[in-house]
């Protein structure tokens, strides 16, 4: 039974590098009914899904696939998983699992499992990206708290958004549309629905500037170990900035650059002058909201 699912795996995979990816699912799916005990598999079958944009699925199999490796290392799965619940609209969640994803891939359990500098850039894009969803969905809340219009017409906006994203998974289950022409559906609708809420907010930004200005996080202010707000930081040889005591901190586990994986020490460490210049001027313009980042 293990060696025929892995022959199905196999084709799964070639399948995949070809971009049959609704191919690829079905070998991945053959293999499991054949041996469901490889987490490896519902990972494959996991990353089919996300091409085909098949979020449930995509949490369902990341789940079975943590579930089988229990505490080991699986970082793939959490940040399949991460990707999901992103999309279905559960920021809590999927920064939750993200930073799970992180923390598994920046500290391995063993030297044979370092995670590659290109992996690592994508988790951190990653939770970069559920910790601003996070923050959005944070700054809705209290605008609808306070009784804000803003919020109300953002979240009228984001309900129809999801029905209409609904509708075309729909679509997609029943046959009733290709997965390229999901793609294309899902993409017009995410694009539509963020011009509209930056429309309203460029309005409400006008009419009321102190309560309504722009509030966005760059990304250069984010330190990429802790994704908390930078004060104090500091620059690798290899370019890259970070808070300065997490770096430090960080070393202390692992002596290499967090980003590019490359060996790093204390005494290679700089001050990013230009960089907390910027900081002390962003947080001279943010420090009222700032703090709920």
């Amino acid at each position: 039974m293990a060696h025929h699912a892995e022959s199905l795996k196999k084709q799964g995979n070639e399948l995949f590098k070809e971009g049959d990816f609704a191919g690829a699912e079905e070998q991945y799916t053959q293999a499991i009914l054949r041996y469901s005990k490889n987490p490896l598999i519902f990972t494959n079958r996991a990353f089919a899904r996300i091409k085909l944009q098949r979020w449930e699925g995509v949490v369902d199999d990341c789940l079975h696939s943590i579930e089988l490796t229990g505490h080991d290392q699986n970082f793939k799965a959490y940040f399949y998983l991460a990707q999901a619940q992103l999309a279905l609209h559960h920021p809590h969640e999927a920064l939750s699992s993200a930073l799970t994803a992180y923390d598994q891939a920046m500290y391995p359990r063993s030297p044979s499992g370092a995670t590659p500098a290109s992996s690592m850039s994508a988790i951190v894009a990653l939770v970069i990206r559920c910790r601003k969803a996070k923050f959005e969905s944070r700054q809705r809340e209290i605008q609808k708290r306070r009784g804000d219009l803003l919020g109300e017409l953002e979240d009228s906006i984001d309900r129809r958004k999801r029905s209409e994203l609904a509708e075309v998974e729909a679509q997609l289950k029943n046959d009733e549309i290709g997965p390229v022409a999901a793609e294309e559906a899902r993409t017009e609708i995410i694009d539509n629905a963020a011009k509209k809420v930056d429309d309203i907010k460029n309005v409400f930004a006008i009419a009321d500037p102190e309560n309504h200005a722009k509030r966005e996080v760059p990304e250069w202010a984010i330190d990429t170990i802790t994704f908390e707000l930078m004060h104090d930081p500091v620059i690798t040889t290899s370019g890259h900035s970070y808070e300065r005591q997490t770096l430090v901190e960080h070393l202390k586990r692992s002596p290499t650059d967090p980003l590019t994986r490359n060996p790093l020490t204390i005494d290679d460490l700089r001050p990013n002058i230009a960089l907390r210049k910027a900081l002390e001027e962003f947080w001279d313009n943010a420090q009222t909201w700032a703090v709920d980042w």
